[in-house]
C-alpha cells in the first residue's frame, strides 16, 4: 500500500486541457501548435489512466515506475507551456479558470513520490489537540534543504518495506549527509547488522586490541578485515589515516611522547595541555578522521571524549565503539548536537586543513565557540596547509580572540617547503552577557571574489608564531 500511494499523486492526476481545446483562430500557427500539444497531453493522460487501472502495483516493477515518473514530468512541462501561452496572449480570448497556473504547493510532502518521505515530512497534530509537554500542538519533522536536490538518491534511501529489514545502503546514506541532506529522515525499517556478531572484547583489552572481524558488516569496503587494514599494504583506507588500524607501532605512541612518535602526527602532549588547566578538563569533543586513539588516551587521564566523524573508506565508527569508546556520526556540515558552554576542550586533526573555504571555516569555529564553555581550550592540532595560504588561516583563528597557550608553526618538509603545519592551544575567554554600546565591532577579513584583503583588525594581534627549524623537525605526510 506504501509503494501504491507513492504513485497516487499523477496516476490520479485528471487534466486541465483535455475538454478545454478551443479551434485555431485564422489558421494562427502558434495555435495550430497549442493544439497539437494538447493532444500530446491527452495521449499521456489516457497513457497514465491505463497504468491506473492495472491490476499489478506498478512501483514493484521498476521499468513501469520509470515510465509513470517519466510521463508524468512531460504532463507537467506540457501543462505549463499551455498556460504560459494563454496567460501571455493579448486580445479578446478569455482564459478559462482551468488554465491559468496552478500555485505551487508550499508542502514539502507533493515534492516527493516515495510514500515514506511524503509520511515523515508531513506534520503530525497531538491526537489530543493540546500542546505537549514541550509546548507544541504539534510533531515537525525535517529534513536537509539539500534533499530537494537529491530526490532520486534520497527516494532510493527511503524505497524499503515497512517493517522490513533495510537495504544494506548506509554507503548512500553517509552521500547523503556528505552532500547536505542532513539530517536524514528515519526510516521505518530494521537496520542490517553482521550475521555472527561476537561479544565485545572487555574494556581493559578492547583499548589497544584490534576488534573482531564479525562485528562488522565490510560488504561496502575494499579490505574485508581489521588486519587488512592494519597493514595496510594496498592502502584501502582513507589516505588522512592510512596507519590509523596500527594501534601497536602508530597509535600508541601518538600524545603521550613525542619521540617515540617517530611519525611526527603531534606537536604537543596529552599531559602538557591538560596541565594548563589542572582538574578542570572533564568532558571534551575529538573532531578528527580516526579510530579513537584520542580518546583513548583522554580516558587514561579520566577525561571523557566523544569522537566525531564518518566512515570513509574504511569503518571508523564500528573500530571506535569497539574499543569502548563512544562515536559521533556526524557531518562537518552539521551544527554540534551540544547544548552552549557545555564542553571543556574541542581537538581536532587530519580533518580540519587547508582544503576548506574561509567562511565554512568561520561558521565551524564560531559552532565550536558556542559549545565550549568559558575556559575552555580549543586543541588545533597539525593543521596543514599552503605556505602562501597560511596567514590568512592563522587570522581566521585569530578572530577568535583567544588566550594563546601553545602555538607552532612547522614547514612540512616533503613538500619542498610548500606547505605548513600550524598547531596551537587556545583558551575561550570569559565574554559579557550585553555588549557595551561604547564598544565597537572589529573590521573582520572583507572578501570579494574568494580572495581575503589583510586589513588590520582593531585588537591586539599576538607576536608572530614560533617557527621551527627545518632542521630540527620532520613532518611526514599525513
Amino acid at each position: 500500500m506504501s509503494k501504491f500511494f507513492s504513485l497516487k499523486s499523477f496516476l490520479g492526476s485528471e487534466s486541465l486541457y483535455s475538454n478545454l481545446n478551443p479551434e485555431a483562430p485564422n489558421g494562427n500557427q502558434q495555435e495550430v501548435m497549442m493544439v497539437t500539444v494538447q493532444i500530446v497531453i491527452q495521449k499521456i493522460e489516457e497513457q497514465l489512466d491505463k497504468l491506473r487501472e492495472t491490476k499489478e502495483d506498478p512501483s514493484s516493477s521498476p521499468v513501469v515506475f520509470q515510465q509513470c515518473a517519466f510521463l508524468a514530468d512531460i504532463l507537467g512541462l506540457l501543462e505549463s507551456v499551455v498556460a504560459s501561452h494563454y496567460s501571455l496572449k493579448n486580445g479578446s480570448f478569455t482564459i478559462h479558470p482551468l488554465r491559468r497556473k496552478k500555485k505551487q504547493s508550499d508542502e514539502p510532502a507533493d515534492y516527493f513520490l516515495r510514500e515514506e518521505i511524503r509520511k515523515y515530512v508531513r506534520i503530525k497534530p497531538n491526537r489530543l489537540g493540546k500542546q505537549n509537554f514541550m509546548g507544541a500542538n504539534a510533531s515537525f519533522t525535517s529534513i536537509g534543504h539539500a534533499c530537494f536536490a537529491m530526490k532520486k538518491e534520497l527516494e532510493e534511501y527511503m524505497d524499503y518495506d515497512v517493517g522490513d529489514i533495510c537495504n544494506d545502503d548506509w554507503k548512500l546514506a553517509q552521500k547523503l549527509m556528505v552532500h547536505g541532506c542532513d539530517p536524514l529522515p528515519r526510516r521505518r525499517c530494521f537496520s542490517r547488522a553482521p550475521k555472527l556478531y561476537n561479544q565485545p572484547l572487555p574494556i581493559n583489552e578492547s583499548l589497544w586490541k584490534l576488534p573482531d572481524d564479525r562485528n562488522v558488516r565490510w560488504s561496502q569496503y575494499r579490505c574485508k578485515n581489521f588486519a587488512c587494514l592494519a597493514g595496510n599494504t594496498t592502502r584501502k583506507g582513507f589516505f588522512k589515516c592510512a596507519d590509523c588500524f596500527n594501534l601497536t607501532n602508530h597509535e600508541m605512541p601518538r600524545w603521550v611522547s613525542l619521540e617515540a612518535d617517530s611519525n611526527h602526527t603531534a606537536d604537543f602532549l596529552i599531559s602538557d595541555v591538560l596541565g594548563i588547566k589542572p582538574g578542570e578538563i572533564r568532558l571534551g569533543l575529538d573532531f578528527s578522521v580516526g579510530t579513537g586513539t584520542f580518546a583513548a588516551r583522554m580516558r587514561e587521564f579520566n577525561v571523557t571524549i566523544v569522537s566525531a566523524t564518518i566512515n570513509f573508506g574504511a569503518p571508523f565508527s564500528e573500530m571506535i565503539a569497539l574499543r569502548g569508546l563512544v562515536p559521533l556520526y556526524l557531518t562537518i556540515n552539521q551544527r554540534l548536537p551540544f547544548f552552549d558552554n557545555t564542553l571543556d576542550l574541542i581537538h581536532t586533526t587530519r580533518f580540519l586543513d587547508g582544503w576548506i573555504d574561509f567562511v565554512l571555516l568561520e561558521f565551524i569555529l564560531y559552532d565550536w565557540d558556542r559549545v565550549l564553555r568559558p575556559g575552555g581550550l580549543l586543541w588545533i592540532d597539525s593543521f596543514f596547509c599552503l605556505k602562501e595560504d597560511l596567514y590568512d588561516y592563522l587570522q581566521v583563528f585569530k578572530m577568535l580572540r583567544y588566550k594563546q597557550h601553545k602555538w607552532m608553526v612547522v614547514p612540512k618538509l616533503d613538500k619542498d617547503d610548500q606547505e605548513m603545519f600550524f598547531s596551537a592551544v587556545l583558551e575561550k575567554p570569559p565574554r559579557p552577557f550585553r555588549k557595551r554600546r561604547h564598544m565597537k565591532k572589529p573590521r573582520r577579513h572583507q572578501i570579494s571574489n574568494g580572495v581575503i584583503s589583510r586589513t588590520r583588525a582593531r585588537f591586539k594581534i599576538s607576536p608572530e608564531p614560533e617557527l621551527r627549524s627545518p632542521n630540527l623537525v620532520k613532518r611526514n605526510t599525513i
